[in-house]
């Protein structure tokens, strides 16, 4: 019999119940007429399972490693009753700047950020509970984009990393997220011989159905999922070189009209189906977006030379810079992605504001991203990563607890910061492109109306609001815990 006990807050520290152990074990995947990654967990329980007087605590490590940092996740698990599930008891968590792919050609470095942020696991894991802690990272949308063999030595570099450690290095611990897991995206470039293939399908489900998921049960929402009710919140989730929605519909018409299989996942628990639109738009992350805003993107927006300015070569080697409305008249700097480097300004031609600023966006987002049906009598959305990141600089949230902001909230302040930004040099050059963006990506792109709702967060329930724990549960198959 498996048993479902429902967050509740108590005068000790609050731990988390590991309900989402019983969601996974109960999914099972429907007939294969979808295209689609489904968690399968229902290994997990019997060897987690100990006698009941006997409490067990142990310990996991997810990397993320993405476009624009690496963030490493260290979870604390207890287990006291054999006909009870675990508990997530703590995360720590730790990030650095800048992610794996900007070392793509030192990929020692990229061997050392990890090092470091192994500290922070010696740190938390005891010393006896080491050899049987496992190391696993996912690698997103900043390495799917390299080519295969410079991704491939980044990857080699981190495995050989995790193996002089001294902590367990299961099967596929080192790998990046499928095409399924990304969206459809799969570049030529994404290794298929090298042994850091994109990881299987029942090892990756997608980043927005593990985010969804994670959220879910730590706002305890999935509590209320039955026939009846559905209740549940969507995820809206932005990333340097991606972005991910992932939400449960409450119309039929909504999974019918998406484009795909892939915009689908579906599952059957407490003997109902439930049928989640899930996307992830490699190339339409906030970083990603600023490249091709910028018309530094090939084949995004209006073309890698669309907003450029040739200068007379120099030193042998031509030099471009990159301009766009969204940038101050008179702003010129240089500036790194993804291990590139470009000069950027604003428009020597003194264009400049929200309105330049948001039609130069809009050709980049229009038709980039499908529009779910009936979006608005949808799921209330939890919002994080950039999302939250932009609220905090444009000062509509607090960096702590967060808040709830309409859409037009970002519109509003997006025409502000853009409006004056010529007038007011403490402001990021880049905050204006970015909140435009946003709104854009927001209205234009998935279709939100300005009165929708979001809630903006960085963590839920002191956990931070990401894939990232639903990964590590569903790792935990591979797994034998002793």
């Amino acid at each position: 019999m498996l048993f479902i006990f429902c967050f509740s807050r108590g005068k000790m520290r609050p731990t988390v119940p590991l309900l989402l152990l019983a969601l996974l074990a109960a999914a099972r995947p429907t007939p294969a007429q979808v295209k689609t990654s489904l968690l399968d967990l229902s290994r997990i329980l019997p060897s987690l399972s100990r006698p009941a007087n006997h409490s067990r605590i142990f310990y996991a490590v997810m990397f993320d490693a993405g476009s624009t940092g690496t963030r490493i996740h260290v979870y604390t698990f207890i287990h006291s009753d054999a006909e009870k599930l675990p508990v997530l008891d703590n995360e720590m968590f730790h990030s650095v700047k800048p992610g794996l792919s900007a070392y793509v050609d030192s990929p020692e470095m990229a061997g050392q950020t990890v090092r470091v942020l192994l500290k922070v696991a010696r740190k938390t894991v005891p010393r006896l509970d080491w050899k049987r802690t496992p190391l696993v990272l996912r690698a997103t949308a900043g390495l799917r984009l390299l080519p295969a063999e410079k991704a491939q030595a980044l990857l080699e570099q981190v495995q050989h990393v995790f193996h002089e450690s001294p902590f367990l290095v299961p099967d596929n611990s080192v790998s990046i997220m499928n095409g399924t897991s990304e969206g459809n995206f799969r570049p030529p470039s994404v290794p298929t011989t090298s042994s850091f293939i994109p990881c299987p399908i029942r090892w990756c489900p997608p980043t927005g159905v593990l985010a969804w998921i994670s959220v879910n049960f730590l706002t305890g929402e999935y509590c209320h999922l039955r026939p009846q009710t559905k209740k549940t919140v969507g995820i809206l989730d932005l990333g340097g070189g991606s972005t991910q929605i992932t939400f449960l519909p409450k119309l039929r018409k909504t999974i019918e009209s998406a484009p795909v299989d892939d915009y689908v996942a579906r599952f059957e628990i407490f003997n109902s189906t439930l049928e989640l639109y899930t996307h992830s738009y490699l190339g339409n992350g906030l970083m990603m977006g600023r490249l091709a805003t910028l018309g530094a993107r090939g084949g995004g927006g209006a073309g890698p030379d669309a907003n450029s300015t040739d200068l007379p070569p120099a030193a042998g080697s031509e030099t471009k810079i990159f301009n766009s409305s969204c940038l101050p008249s008179k702003f010129r700097d240089e500036w790194s992605f993804g291990g590139q480097t470009y000069q950027v300004s604003g428009n020597p031609d003194g264009d400049a504001g929200y309105k330049h600023c948001y039609q130069e966006i809009l050709k980049v987002v229009d038709g980039a991203i499908h529009q779910p049906y009936k979006l608005e009598d949808g799921s209330f959305f939890y919002a994080f990563s950039y999302y939250f990141d932009r609220a905090v600089d444009a000062g509509l949230i607090d960096d702590v607890q967060g808040g709830i902001l309409q859409v037009r909230d970002f519109k509003k302040r997006a025409k502000e910061v853009c409006n004056k930004m010529a007038k007011d040099p403490t402001t990021s050059p880049f905050l204006c492109l970015d909140m435009t963006y946003i709104t854009c990506l927001l209205k234009d792109g998935f279709g939100f109306k300005e009165s929708t709702t979001l809630q903006l967060t960085k963590k839920v329930k002191n956990v931070e609001a990401s894939w990232a724990l639903g990964a590590t549960l569903d790792h935990f198959h591979n797994l034998k815990i002793h």
